[in-house]
Formats: C-alpha cells, structure tokens, sequence
C-alpha cells in the first residue's frame, strides 16, 4: 500500500529510510521523489530521511488551483507534524529550494541545517530556458506529471522571491550549484553566501541537473556538512 499522509488539505505520497537524525529533501519542478534514489540509498544509512511528493507531483494530490511556495512550504511543515518530526535537516532542489528557504524562514525552529541545491531565492531565466532545462529533468525522473500540475508549480516558482529575508534565515546553510546552471546562476548562489548569515558555498561543473550527473560527489558535500 503506497504511504499517504493527509496534510493541509490535499494526500501526500511520502516515503521515510534509515535511522538515525532526520533529513527532509524536497523535490523540484515537474520531479517526483523518485529523483532522490541516489541520495536515498546512500544517506538513509546514517539518517532517517523522508522524501515526499509535492502537490502536483507523483501520487501526491493535484488540485488545479493556484499553488504558491508559501502553500508548498506549509505543505512540508504539516507533514513533518503529522509524522512528529520535531526539527530536521532540510535539502531542497531548484523549487524545492525555494520551498525549503521559505519552511527556513516561517520556521526557524524546525530547520537544523539547510541545503539548498541547483536553486536561487527568485526564478529569473526566460520560460524557453526553463522548459528546455525541465526537459531534461523530467527525463531523469519517473514522474508521470499532467501539464496542468506542471504549469501550477511553474507559477509558484516563477512568482516567488525571498531575496530581500535571506538575511533572516538563521539555520547554517549549504548552497551547491551548477557552475553552467542558467536558472539558478553562480551570481544568485554567491549573493545568497553573502546574505545567510552562516553560509557555505560548492560549485559543481554541469548545468541545472549537476546534481544527477554528480550525485555521488555532491553526497560527499552533504554528508561533510552535515557531520
């Protein structure tokens, strides 16, 4: 029976691995959490880590509604409640990113680390580099998601920016980035260093999907932080 967890109002798809301290990563567009197999099988041998669908993604509920990343962030929160997880790690991905800089900031107390990959605090590439790079992401997930889930997630966003708080986020903070990435480029990841108070900073070769490509190396920059 596939795991469902009802929070804020819609079913949420989640799995949990390992044991030991507990790690949140939250997907990006148009993936479900199938895009974190690598870092499962690797990192749920020294923590408990949850992965989940979001809304509008995999077999978690897709209400054609607006979504927003304040929604989305709310929808995390909610399930670590319902699964009693006090406070976590939190890793997110591009929009997951975003969603995990947002949980950071309505939730200071919930977040013990931060890491932020393949994201930035506002989405500012042309729609044609977006689609063209979500191809390609999509390509490395199963997710089977409709169009219309798909452009609701790409309104949240695309309409979100937290540039202007990043000072606010206490939580000691990760950022990894794609040194070729033009939806969250080198430029936003060392303005977000210089914001975060607490903040470090790698940078991979490859563009938005590096962190496929380089999962092993990227898991070695996250189980180091998180040591």
């Amino acid at each position: 029976m596939t795991p469902m967890m009802r929070v804020n109002g819609i079913n949420v798809h989640y799995q949990v691995h390992g044991q030991g301290e507990w790690l949140v990563l939250i997907a990006g567009l148009g993936t479900d959490l199938s895009i974190f197999k690598p870092y499962v099988d690797v990192l749920s041998k020294d923590f408990r880590v949850l992965v989940f669908d979001n809304r509008g993604a995999g077999q978690s509920d897709k209400p054609d509604v607006p979504y927003s990343v304040q929604m989305m962030a709310q929808d995390t929160v909610s399930l670590m409640d319902a699964l009693d997880i006090e406070h976590a790690h939190i890793l997110g991905v591009s929009l997951g990113g975003r969603i995990a800089m947002q949980l950071a900031l309505d939730h200071q107390q919930r977040v013990k680390k931060l890491i932020l990959v393949s994201t930035s605090p506002s989405l500012q590439a042309r729609l044609s580099v977006v689609m063209k790079a979500m191809k390609r992401i999509r390509s490395l997930s199963r997710s089977q998601q409709p169009y219309y889930a798909f452009k609701r997630q790409l309104a949240a966003s695309s309409g979100y920016d937290c540039t202007d708080r990043l000072h606010q986020i206490t939580a000691p903070t990760l950022v990894i980035y794609g040194k070729n990435d033009r939806l969250a480029n080198q430029t936003q990841a060392e303005e977000m260093k210089k914001r975060i108070a607490s903040c470090g900073l790698v940078g991979f070769d490859g563009g938005h999907w590096f962190f496929m490509l380089h999962a092993n190396q990227v898991i070695d920059e996250v189980r180091k932080f998180l040591a």
